[in-house]
């Protein structure tokens, strides 16, 4: 007598004589050297694959060479022969405490560049390069002489990192006055143009007053005025149509140059809390409208301040999150002119 299951599992047993060998090449994490190994499974190459190399069998996973892809039994039945793997052994650290401590700092980075040196995957390449900048970190440092390599390129009058970084967010928003001055030579009427002028005049002042609202940039500012952290880090806050970046980017320009280089390709996009206004199609235009037939001092002039020039209306992107296309909003009339002198409205 025997059982129903009984003869499923020799008949499993008899189907797996018969099962082919699928022969593959593996190597370790940290090596060149190839080994080629046979097996009908997934898990015999990891118990043939762990001997071989030496590491541990718990918590090893097998992965393409090519781009890290970890390998399920399916997908291993599904390979070609010669197929180059990756065995990787159980990381038996805590990462986040790891990168949290200088202790090993070194031996991080140098083994980081190690693999970069030896790396053929585009994809881990630019894993292991991004690791590597993270790791070159020194943010902690502040001043000029602790740090000379940050300040390459950067005029000898700056002193410290906050002090270069208060002066760049200082020429974005000099920037914006630029655009808001220039746009003058647009307008044809010549009484409308002078009005503008003079509402163009109370918004430098306001921002000279401000100093530019450099302090976004800012670390050693109060909390409420910066847009970083205390240590320098910036997060995207995502495309004018969104509540969040959807990407997590982020970056701290206080920590190494080429950081601070990357960090001149982020955005101060214009936008506004609810809705989100641009700055050239709808806050400008809006601006001229507004003085159609008014004089300047009848204007909100921190209404248009606040959308050109502070946070309210400015919203750090990273590149990929900068969408330029129209934004389609317009700015609140309600909000426009002084009470009391909004006629016809």
């Amino acid at each position: 007598m025997f059982s129903h299951n009984g003869l499923h599992r020799r008949k499993g047993a008899m189907f797996g004589l018969f099962r082919k060998n699928k022969l593959v090449k593996i190597r370790s994490l940290n090596e060149t050297t190839k080994h080629g190994v046979a097996a009908t499974s997934l898990q015999e190459l990891l118990k043939k694959g762990s001997k071989l190399l030496q590491v541990p069998l718990v918590g090893s996973h097998i992965c393409l060479y090519e781009d890290g892809t970890e390998l399920s039994e399916d997908y291993f039945r599904s390979l070609p022969d010669n197929a180059e793997l990756v065995l990787l052994a159980m990381v038996v650290c805590d990462i986040s405490r790891l990168l949290d401590t200088d202790r090993n700092l070194d031996l991080l980075i140098d083994a980081a560049k190690g693999l970069l040196s030896d790396e053929r995957s585009p994809k881990r390449r630019k894993l292991l390069g991004e690791l590597l900048l993270h790791l070159k970190d020194s943010s902690d440092t502040e001043n000029r002489e602790d740090d000379e390599d940050w300040f390459q390129g950067i005029d000898v009058r700056f002193k410290t990192k906050s002090a270069y970084m208060k002066y760049n967010c200082e020429s974005r928003i000099r920037g914006y006055m630029k655009e808001v001055d220039s746009y003058a030579q647009t307008i044809q009427k010549p009484k409308l143009k002078a009005e503008y002028k003079k509402t163009a005049e109370s918004l430098m002042l306001q921002l000279k007053s401000d100093k530019y609202n450099g302090c976004y940039f800012n670390r050693t500012e109060k909390e409420l005025n910066r847009l970083c952290t205390k240590d320098g880090w910036f997060s995207c806050q995502g495309a004018f149509d969104q509540d969040e970046c959807i990407s997590l980017h982020s970056i701290n320009p206080y920590g190494n140059r080429e950081s601070r280089i990357l960090f001149s390709t982020w955005n101060l996009d214009h936008r506004n809390l609810c809705p989100r206004i641009e700055k050239k199609r709808t806050v400008i235009p809006a601006l001229v409208e507004a003085l159609q037939n008014r004089k300047s001092s009848n204007i909100n002039l921190d209404y248009f301040y606040k959308l050109l020039f502070t946070r309210e209306n400015l919203k750090l992107v990273h590149i990929v999150c900068h969408k330029k296309s129209a934004h389609d909003l317009l700015c609140d009339k309600r909000n426009m002119y002084k009470w009391g002198k909004r006629k016809g409205l």
